[in-house]
């Protein structure tokens, strides 16, 4: 077993990612707010963190020490520092409220526990003390996932997986590896690369995010068009429940019953701890090829992405559409000389990986299929900007909140047919919700993950923040939520469901279904300590 010798550092308790990295407002984006919103930037600072109020610890004596006796006392931490950063997740309204200094849902403990059975042994103390447990990754969560929600339970801990961080093993003639849940994307990435893999998963997440809440969370990556999600990489794993031990998946394609790992793949620690996932993992390829493409509007491009993913012999590893608002304002940031009109057409990123061989037969078939459904070649350099911008997108996010502006995004998914008609839904609803006497918000959209069958649909909202930014918001994600509701969207294609989305559920998977949800739940977490308020509807 190994482990990485470059563990990824902490992200900061009011923002995204590195505090390090942490950036002032650039002024193509003041320039931006001014005539485009009619918005004046000014500054909204963070409290200073020895200001925060983070309320006593409610950790009954005889629970405290229970967990301590199964963790140890150095892994069992309640300084409030700690408590602050296990305090939610990086939504916008997650952080609004604590730029606002709100911290008193701070869970009253993290413990940090060494491997399985002392997550195990830590989810029968909680159910016989009757603790809430939140299990936490990355903490990247953008819908509400790692809320400390208490529910009915007076105390509540965060369950912190960085020491699962080893490698277990890997078999070079099936390509998988099987990893320890709590490892970050590049910690797994350096392990891997040792043995001339790649686990290949990239979501924006990636510096922060763990192997377990991706598959918690059935994470999708920038890369998920030719790779598949991340669910669809997991051959089997392990998961610690207040009622034993699950070991799920024996071989590929067994047809031994239902599936059992889809109760833990997509359940957000409702049902159990993912602690191991046995992955497939691909070589790490031999040549990138990058390539954009224009196309006159947004319609021909989702049109020529359709065919990629219906009639081409293999899609390529990336491929991502933006709007006509997204290819502007992206256009507008990098400072190109000639930025397109907010009209003015829309942007593809394409990317092949693999052997020569591979790519330039793949790269041949996709020029060919994007040619013919009216798209042009514009080289390397914007995709080369996208790359680069990948990472720092939430630091500008961290940004605009902090000179008063609205930022978030929020997804979903529908079938080819029905994707214009849900677009122009989620943007009207959106632009009616957030629009003011300045003007209406900005609205953006991209299609990232293809299937046969539909694609995803991702946007980006920019709005004056107003006098309650997190009102705001909260009433603009309604109108978006049931919007995506009515007209053929699912509640989430990869953001996962938590707090946020939880309203929309039963209309996703009927009153059947949810009963169905609340079933699994009473067989593996009777007590109900697991991560309460999040997934399923109320009543659960």
């Amino acid at each position: 077993m190994t482990r990485p010798r470059h563990p990824v550092g902490e992200m900061s308790w009011y923002a995204w990612g590195d505090p390090d990295r942490a950036t002032a407002l650039p002024d193509s984006v003041r320039g931006l707010l001014g005539s485009v919103l009619g918005v004046t930037p000014h500054d909204v600072p963070a409290p200073a963190e020895e200001e925060l109020r983070v309320p006593p610890g409610a950790l009954p004596g005889a629970a405290r020490a229970a967990l301590a006796e199964v963790v140890g006392e150095a892994h069992l931490d309640t300084s409030d520092a700690v408590r602050v950063r296990h305090t939610g997740g990086k939504s916008t309204p997650d952080l609004l409220r604590r730029r606002a200094g709100e911290v008193s849902a701070a869970p009253d403990a993290v413990l940090r526990p060494a491997d399985h059975a002392q997550v195990e042994a830590v989810l029968r103390v909680c159910a016989e003390q009757e603790v809430a447990v939140v299990p936490f990754g990355g903490g990247t969560s953008v819908v509400g996932g790692v809320e400390p929600l208490r529910g009915r339970f007076g105390a509540l801990i965060a369950l912190d997986l960085r020491r699962l961080n080893r490698l277990l093993h890997v078999d070079p003639v099936s390509r998988t590896a099987a990893l320890q849940a709590g490892l970050r994307t590049p910690e797994a990435e350096e392990l891997l690369a040792a043995h001339g893999f790649t686990l290949g998963h990239q979501p924006q997440s990636y510096e922060y995010a763990t192997l377990g809440g991706y598959a918690a969370t059935r994470s999708a990556g920038q890369s998920s068009a030719g790779r598949g999600r991340f669910d669809a990489m997991v051959l089997s794993l392990r998961a610690a429940t207040p009622r034993g031990t699950l070991d799920l998946g024996r071989a590929p394609g067994s047809a031994a019953g239902p599936d059992l790992r889809q109760l833990l793949l997509g359940s957000e620690g409702l049902f159990g701890v993912v602690t191991e996932v046995t992955v497939r993992v691909v070589p790490v390829p031999e040549v990138q090829r990058d390539e954009a493409w224009s196309f006159p509007d947004f319609a021909t491009g989702a049109a020529a992405l359709r065919r990629l993913a219906q009639d081409g012999a293999g899609l390529p590893t990336v491929v991502r559409l933006s709007d006509e608002a997204e290819t502007f304002v992206n256009a507008a940031l990098s400072g190109a000389q000639e930025a397109p009109t907010a009209t003015g057409g829309c942007l593809a990123v394409v990317s092949h990986e693999g052997t020569a061989e591979q790519v330039a037969a793949r790269h041949a078939e996709t020029a060919r299929l994007l040619t013919a459904a009216g798209g042009s070649r514009l080289g390397e350099e914007p995709v080369a900007h996208w790359r680069h911008s990948r990472y720092t997108a939430p630091y500008l996010r961290d940004a605009l909140l902090a000179a008063g502006v609205l930022a978030e995004t929020l997804e979903t998914a529908t079938t080819w047919s029905r994707l214009e008609e849900l677009r122009a839904e989620v943007t009207g609803a959106l632009t009616g919700a957030l629009a003011t006497e300045a003007g209406p918000p900005v609205v953006t959209c991209h299609i990232s993950h293809l299937y046969p069958e539909g694609a995803s649909l991702y946007f980006t909202v920019v709005a004056a923040g107003g006098d309650d930014p997190l009102a705001r918001w909260t009433a603009a994600k309604r109108a978006a939520g049931d919007a995506v509701a009515a007209h053929g969207g699912t509640v989430s294609h990869h953001h996962a469901v938590g707090a946020d989305h939880r309203p929309w559920m039963t209309e996703e998977v009927g009153e059947v279904g949810v009963e169905m949800l609340r079933a699994v739940k009473q067989a593996l977490d009777p007590v109900g300590v697991l991560n309460p308020g999040k997934l399923i509807p109320d009543g659960a």
